[in-house]
């Protein structure tokens, strides 16, 4: 712009400030914080003065300041230089405490100081310029005045712009926090729609990634979990670079190192523990503040969607073990045969533990030994062991269940199980009954590791529900033996004798039936008493027991009176085993008896068979054997109808 120009645009100014209101008006500026800002006053300051600084002669011998309305220099002319500084900033308080044009002359220089006002405060002045020229070069008032007029509209019109660049900028970080804040969500959503661990890992770290894709992501867990992913590991204290793992782990709190490496070390917990700490690391250049509010966020998330995640796991395997412990239960309490329990057992808890053996034993009383009473290792099957060896030891001493992840790096004790299978995973509980253990389950697997804490747990309620079902066959076994077995003589009772007879005449082809009357037995009560009575019986009962054959079926008659029946015999065999037994009653009985006998038989071919027959036909050879003079065996005919 040239100086004529300059000179016309300041006569145009000096009209304007003939008005006062007006020349507030146009020296009025949007923002009263201006010296918040001292970047953009020196610059504006500095555009100024290269703008007006001919036409103000800002030479080197003048001097030009702007000052605030305390006198303090807010910009200069950038050289450094302020002569006459004192003078002038007395003239800047005066000028802005005055609200006028003020000047001064001394030592041949001309002084000025022009106020500038502000809109929040328009009756005080903002701030003031100031300079200094000799005398010869002092510019003339109105060009003073309308200098200012000018730098305070540049002022404003900076100020102006730089709340727009603001405005532009906040909107920047607003849409860039909005665009998080909505990514963020949706991770949480994401996050809690996950129903299982697995997918809460895997959507966390992806997560992350979005988030920080120029960062380095490890997670720590502090439980086992497998994981395909390599950045899920277990945290392990004391671990090479897990220090600030730790101290996030143990304090529960985020822990942030910046050095050439930026590392933070976030936990993931939920409301109930600390399951984990998730690592960043990148360069230190990257770091930006804002990162850790937004990781510590997400880390809070997942925490509690794998928390929940955790506790919908445990649901259901607490609900799946439930219904498999009631099946398992039904199954159990609905046998009452030792040995279908125990198959059963074996088939059950392989299936259900996955194993590669599971052998159950159960303890003999007479011999103290455990028996192997199911395995699915036939070699197995036929083994024993004491109670003081191997792992049945270890639990019969301590009645507690035992897990072993490697037998093969920390054997314990010897096992031939182990050995013969090749297994290295065990787990095994004790089979207890009113607190003693009368079994033991071993379950085994040729894997290390295999067995969960889990599986234990489990095992040792199984146990429980298999030792009341053996408890509850043991018991009806001894209930039913009760009932069949006469309390005397050990022999089984007469209805017992008939249901076998019945039963065994659908399917057989024939049988006999002996019964054996003790001979003069009231005169042996009578002489000696009831207790050598009971004591004869006793004694003729043990002789026929080990006498017949395994298949033969003893019972006691009623009173003196017993009998035997030999399924698929005819008359002629059971009679020499009759005469066996006769001959040993004569001999080895003490005191002295001898027994009558009578025998029967009946065929399939001889027509349609009764029980009532055939005890008929025994009964009346009995009785021949009586008359006979006793201490003899008579055959009767063949039972028909």
């Amino acid at each position: 712009m040239t100086r004529k120009s300059w000179k016309d645009r300041v006569l145009r100014m000096s009209e304007l400030m003939m008005n006062e209101g007006e020349s507030k008006r146009h020296m009025e500026i949007p923002d009263d914080a201006i010296f918040d800002l001292p970047s953009v006053l020196a610059a504006t300051f500095a555009e100024w003065l290269e703008e007006i600084g001919g036409l103000l002669h800002a030479g080197k011998s003048a001097s030009l300041l702007l000052l605030n309305a305390d006198g303090e220099a807010a910009a200069d002319a950038g050289d450094g230089r302020r002569p006459y500084g004192e003078q002038l900033s007395r003239l800047a308080v005066d000028a802005c405490r005055e609200g006028t044009f003020r000047s001064n002359t001394a030592d041949g220089f001309y002084m000025t100081a022009v106020p500038l006002w502000t809109r929040a405060r328009p009756s005080r002045p903002y701030a003031a310029v100031a300079g200094a020229w000799p005398e010869a070069m002092k510019p003339e008032e109105a060009v003073l005045q309308a200098a200012a007029l000018h730098l305070a509209s540049s002022i404003k019109a900076a100020l102006e712009r730089e709340k727009a660049q603001e405005a532009y900028r906040q909107k920047r970080r607003a849409d860039r926090e909005a665009h998080q804040k909505e990514a963020l969500i949706l991770a949480a959503n994401r996050l809690y729609n996950c129903d299982d661990v697995e997918s809460v890992l895997t959507e966390m770290l992806q997560s992350l990634e979005r988030f920080y894709p120029e960062s380095s992501i490890c997670l720590f867990l502090s439980q086992d979990h497998l994981n395909g992913d390599a950045r899920v590991r277990p945290l392990a204290f004391g671990g090479q670079g897990s220090d600030v793992v730790t101290d996030a782990f143990l304090n529960g709190r985020p822990v942030v190192r910046v050095e050439e490496q930026a590392v933070m070390a976030l936990p993931m917990a939920g409301k109930q523990a600390v399951y984990g700490v998730l690592r960043l690391s990148m360069d230190a250049r990257q770091w930006r503040d804002s990162y850790l509010s937004t990781a510590r966020w997400l880390a809070d998330t997942a925490g509690t969607a794998f928390e929940n995640a955790k506790l919908l796991e445990q649901s259901d395997r607490l609900i799946k073990e439930l219904r498999l412990i009631n099946e398992l239960t039904k199954r159990l309490n609905g046998s009452l045969s030792l040995n279908e329990i125990f198959q059963y057992a074996t088939d059950e808890l392989l299936a259900i533990f996955n194993a590669d053996y599971c052998s159950v034993l159960q303890l003999d009383p007479a011999s103290r030994r455990f028996q192997v009473v199911s395995c699915n290792f036939p070699v197995a099957d036929e083994e024993d062991y004491s109670t003081d060896y191997g792992f049945c030891g270890i639990i019969y001493n301590n009645k507690e269940p035992l897990i072993l992840s490697d037998y093969w790096q920390n054997p314990l004790v010897e096992s031939k199980l182990m050995e013969m299978t090749g297994s290295r995973s065990l787990i095994a509980s004790p089979i207890l009954a009113e607190g003693r253990v009368v079994g033991v389950i071993l379950i085994t697997h040729r894997s290390p590791n295999y067995f969960s804490y889990d599986n234990y747990k489990l095992l040792q309620v199984l146990s429980t529900h298999i030792g009341l079902a053996m408890t509850n066959a043991s018991l009806h076994a001894e209930v039913r033996r009760m009932v069949i077995t006469d309390n005397l003589t050990g022999l089984h009772a007469r209805h017992f004798l008939n249901e076998q007879i019945q039963l065994r005449q659908r399917f057989e082809s024939c049988g006999s039936l002996l019964l054996i009357d003790i001979d003069y037995f009231k005169t042996i009560n009578d002489t000696h008493g009831h207790l050598i009575g009971d004591r004869i019986l006793v004694q003729v009962s043990e002789i026929i027991r080990t006498s017949i054959r395994p298949d033969d079926i003893a019972a006691r008659w009623g009173g003196e009176e017993l009998a035997v029946y030999f399924p698929e015999a005819r008359a002629e065999e059971a009679y020499r085993i009759a005469e066996r037994i006769r001959a040993r009653v004569e001999s080895e009985t003490a005191p002295r008896v001898t027994i009558s006998c009578g025998l029967a038989e009946w065929t399939r071919v001889s027509g349609k068979i009764t029980v009532e027959s055939l005890f008929y036909q025994a009964d009346m050879a009995l009785y021949e054997s009586k008359n006979k003079g006793r201490n003899s065996i008579c055959i009767g005919g063949c039972a028909s109808e």
